[in-house]
Parts: structure tokens; C-alpha cells; sequence
């Protein structure tokens, strides 16, 4: 029984205290003393060298010790199954894409890596065909001196399945979250910033999108290439720049796009070959364009979703589309529509249309923009309600909503003060038309 108690004894954890003042002040030579299932605990102070874990450990930081990379390669990869990585401060990778430079490099399944701040590196975390890991609390800054192309992301996951990345936040990588060949993942309570794109997401299946926030990026998401995407109650806010938008899908089939506040972007939503795919219970506003729709997205549908505030509506590129703008005898809210509800029940009785036929000549003529909200584009929606002569796609509501039904987050009320800098290039159309209209005034007198 005494033999016993004692190879059960032995076999137990133990923890290692890491300290500058020592005995033992090394982390490398930590990881090197302790065996698979020990804790070592590195208490604050400056920790240089790369680390790599070839065996179950855990990485605990007290009072936020910096781990202090050589300048080249991952400071921390590893290498072995359940491994922990929690509350230290990360810098200084190399700074070659091609070899994964990262601040924590991950090549094994089921590790933590929580509550790190990770700066000054090429890549932030990257999964490298690694499975049913918890990527969580951690806060991820690149090399903001760099242009976008020499940048890493933030957090990249590359054939990897069953991951979970909750409330991290990155800021000044190149993409937030890159995701390929990463099926089944969660992604969930991130924020992304300062980015040129939020979300980038490409050839990865059955993963849900809920409750994060992408803002001031180029794009805020593009979904691409992927099949039944799950995106709930996230947050597109003031993705503007060449050729920006808030939420992208390219070739996508079978997605739910579920109360999501989509504001103050470029573009809202840019859909090409998206296929099947439901949007419900969205707020989509003040951006330039609500919704740019090529004729290669079908059988898509808008049903419940509010739409305020915005400059155009709707761009279709080709010869009309098969989306649906209301289900079960469903539309959405327009800010714009005038129609009436006699019997009371809540949705217009008579069909709204999205477009007028200057914005139809738009969506094939993007230089005609330069026109939009013009005394001349006005007149052509004037004289096309009284002569509707000119054919093309049309888009209609067969059941507009009197009221939004949108299911806002809870802090959407911060919509009120968005500011309104997007209208600014509509200032000089409107002083060249008052002087315009003044000097015929004058004339005629």
C-alpha cells in the first residue's frame, strides 16, 4: 500500500514558479524541467527567448510577465495536445509570412490560449491544422507601421475544425479573423478594428457568427466560397473606403443573416452567387447603399428586416434577380414608403418598389452616382412614374411593413448618433443647384 500511495504521489502535477530573481528564472529551461500535466507559473517580469511546448503544459502568467520573442520565428509554438496559454504579454515575431511568424503558433488539437495580450508580431494566433481549441479574452495588436499586404492576421485558422473564438479583440493586422478550410468553428463576442477586413472567411462550412462587433475596416466581413453560415446579432458599423462594404458573400449557399445591425457603411450588403440564403430581422441604415445585388444571387430572401435612412437602396447588376422581398406574406420596413394599411394588420396594401429608373441606370452606370440626389436624377424618377415607357428590372415589396420589426442589440440605440460625415459629398451637388436655381429666379425677374 506504501509503494502504491508513493508511485500515485509521484505522478501527480506539480507547478513550477518561474522568477526573475530565481532560483529558477528561466521559462525555456522550466518547460525543460516539467513533465507532461505541470503548471508553470511566470510571475511579472521580462522573459526573452522563443518557447516551445512539446508537451502538455501550462503557461500562467501572474501580473502579465512579457515573453520577450527573438525577433524571428513564432515566439511560442506548440507542438502537443492540451496545452494552456493564459495571462502573459506576447511580443516580438519575425516578420516572414511564408513561415507563420505568429506570436503563439498552434500545430495540436484542444489548447487554451486565454487573456494574452500579443503585440508587435506578424501574425497574431495561428491555427495550423488544429482542432477544438478555445481561443478566448485575448487582445491582439499588429505592426500598425506596416502596409496591409505585409501584415499577418490577427487571427488566422488555416484546415482546421471545431475551434472557438470568444470576445478577442484585434486591431491593425491586416485581416481581424482569416478563416480557410475551417468548418464547424464559433466565433462569437469579437471585436475588429482598424483592419481591412473584419471577417475574412473562405471554403469553411457550418460555423456560426454571433454578437461580434466589426467597425472602421475596409470591409467588415466577406463570407466566400462556404456553405450554411449562421450570422446572428453582429454589428457591420462605418466600413467605408475603396471599394468597402459591411457584410460580403461571394458564392455562398444556404445562410441565415439573422438581426444583425448592418450602419453607416459604403455598401450594406454585397451579395454575388449567394444562393438560398434568408435575411431576417435585420437593421440595415444610413449606409450609401443598402444592398448591391448581382442577377447571379437567386432564391434569396428579405423578410422583416428595416431599412432606414439610407442613401439608395438597392444597386442590381444584370438583368434582375429571383430575391424575394417578402415571405409568407411578409415584407419589410422602408422608411420611404408612403403606401396606407386600411384593414389595419400591419403591412402596406399597396407593393413598394426599391428603385426608381435613375438608380436602375445606376447600378450598370456606377459613374451616374455622381448625379444621385440631383435636381436631373429627380426629374427622371418624375417623368418615369408618369411615362413608365424605359423597361428593365424592377424590385418590389408585395408587403412593406408600417412598423420596423427589427430585433436591435441592446446598445443599437447608439444608431442616433452616428455621424453624419457621409453625406458631406452631396453638400457641393446641392450649392451648385440652390446657385443654379437662384440665377434662373433672377433671370426670369
Amino acid at each position: 500500500m506504501v509503494l502504491l500511495m508513493g508511485i500515485g504521489g509521484s505522478a501527480e502535477a506539480k507547478t513550477l514558479v518561474v522568477r526573475p530573481q530565481g532560483p529558477l528564472a528561466s521559462v525555456r529551461e522550466a518547460i525543460r524541467q516539467a513533465d507532461a500535466g505541470d503548471t508553470i507559473r511566470i510571475e511579472a517580469g521580462v522573459y526573452g527567448g522563443n518557447l516551445r511546448l512539446e508537451k502538455p503544459l501550462t503557461l500562467e502568467g501572474v501580473g502579465k510577465p512579457l515573453i520577450l520573442g527573438e525577433g524571428s520565428g513564432s515566439v511560442i509554438t506548440v507542438l502537443a495536445d492540451g496545452c494552456t496559454i493564459r495571462g502573459m504579454v506576447i511580443e516580438r515575431s519575425g516578420r516572414v509570412l511564408v513561415e507563420e511568424d505568429s506570436g503563439i503558433l498552434v500545430k495540436s488539437s484542444r489548447n487554451r490560449i486565454e487573456e494574452n495580450e500579443i503585440r508587435d508580431v506578424l501574425y497574431g494566433i495561428y491555427l495550423y491544422a488544429a482542432h477544438d481549441n478555445l481561443i478566448r479574452g485575448n487582445r491582439i495588436r499588429g505592426l500598425a507601421e506596416l502596409e496591409f499586404g505585409e501584415r499577418g492576421n490577427g487571427i488566422h485558422i488555416w484546415n482546421s475544425s471545431g475551434n472557438r473564438i470568444i470576445a478577442n479583440t484585434i486591431s491593425h493586422m491586416r485581416d481581424g479573423l482569416y478563416l480557410q478550410n475551417a468548418s464547424r468553428s464559433v466565433i462569437r463576442e469579437n471585436h475588429a478594428f482598424h483592419l481591412r477586413y473584419g471577417l475574412h472567411y473562405m471554403f469553411s462550412d457550418d460555423n456560426v457568427i454571433e454578437e461580434n462587433r466589426f467597425f472602421d475596416n475596409m470591409v467588415g466581413a466577406a463570407i466566400m466560397y462556404s456553405r450554411r453560415i449562421r450570422l446572428r446579432r453582429n454589428i457591420f458599423f462605418r466600413n467605408r473606403g475603396f471599394s468597402s462594404y459591411g457584410l460580403l458573400f461571394q458564392d455562398c449557399d444556404d445562410c441565415v443573416i439573422e438581426g444583425n445591425l448592418i450602419a453607416d457603411n459604403a455598401v450594406g450588403i454585397f451579395m454575388e452567387a449567394l444562393r438560398r440564403s434568408v435575411f431576417r430581422r435585420n437593421l440595415i441604415t444610413t449606409n450609401d447603399v443598402a444592398v448591391y445585388l448581382f442577377s447571379s444571387a437567386s432564391e434569396n430572401v428579405f423578410t422583416e428586416n428595416s431599412f432606414v435612412r439610407n442613401v439608395s437602396l438597392l444597386r442590381v447588376i444584370g438583368r434582375g434577380t429571383t430575391t424575394r422581398w417578402s415571405w409568407q406574406g411578409v415584407g419589410n420596413y422602408w422608411d420611404a414608403y408612403e403606401g396606407f394599411d386600411a384593414d389595419g394588420d400591419g403591412i402596406g396594401d399597396v407593393p413598394f418598389r426599391l428603385q426608381d429608373l435613375f438608380e436602375r441606370l445606376e447600378g450598370n452606370h456606377p459613374r451616374l452616382r455622381v448625379y444621385l440626389s440631383s435636381a436631373a436624377a429627380e426629374a427622371l424618377a418624375f417623368a418615369e412614374k408618369a411615362f413608365p415607357i424605359i423597361p428593365g428590372p424592377q424590385e418590389w415589396d408585395p408587403a412593406p411593413l408600417r412598423k420596423p420589426r427589427a430585433l436591435w442589440p441592446s446598445d443599437a440605440l447608439e444608431i442616433e448618433r452616428i455621424p453624419f460625415s457621409r453625406w458631406a459629398f452631396l453638400a457641393p451637388m446641392a450649392m451648385v443647384g440652390l446657385s443654379v436655381g437662384l440665377f434662373l429666379w433672377v433671370g426670369r425677374r
